[in-house]
């Protein structure tokens, strides 16, 4: 159950985060509702996750897996340009969220 929401976390950090550029420094009040409401949402579904999934599991697979969606919803949505650093950058970060959460002894608890 911890999982779930430890994914949902990171579903709400996603859609919040989304939802920070639409609300253009807080000046467009459905979006700037969206990002409070999913990022309180985001962190209280943490918070339940942290009770039994070690933090640098949770925090390895919050930001690795929220950097690669954010880029491809910047890339789909927003139209900003992803260049070869920027793909390498990000192939990195799946292998090392990989990494940590495939060989690391604390992920095997």
């Amino acid at each position: 159950m911890h999982w779930l929401y430890l994914f949902a976390a990171i579903g709400f950090e996603i859609v919040a985060t989304s939802a920070l550029k639409a609300a253009d420094g807080f000046t467009k009040p459905v979006a700037t509702a969206v990002v409070a409401v999913g990022y309180l949402t985001a962190f209280y579904c943490l918070s339940v996750a942290l009770r039994v999934i070690p933090m640098g599991i949770a925090y390895a697979l919050w930001s690795g897996i929220g950097i690669v969606i954010i880029s491809l919803v910047g890339f789909f949505v927003y139209r900003q340009k992803l260049d070869g650093a920027t793909l390498i950058g990000i192939g990195l970060i799946i292998a090392g969220t990989l990494v940590i959460n495939l060989l690391s002894q604390p992920a095997r608890h």
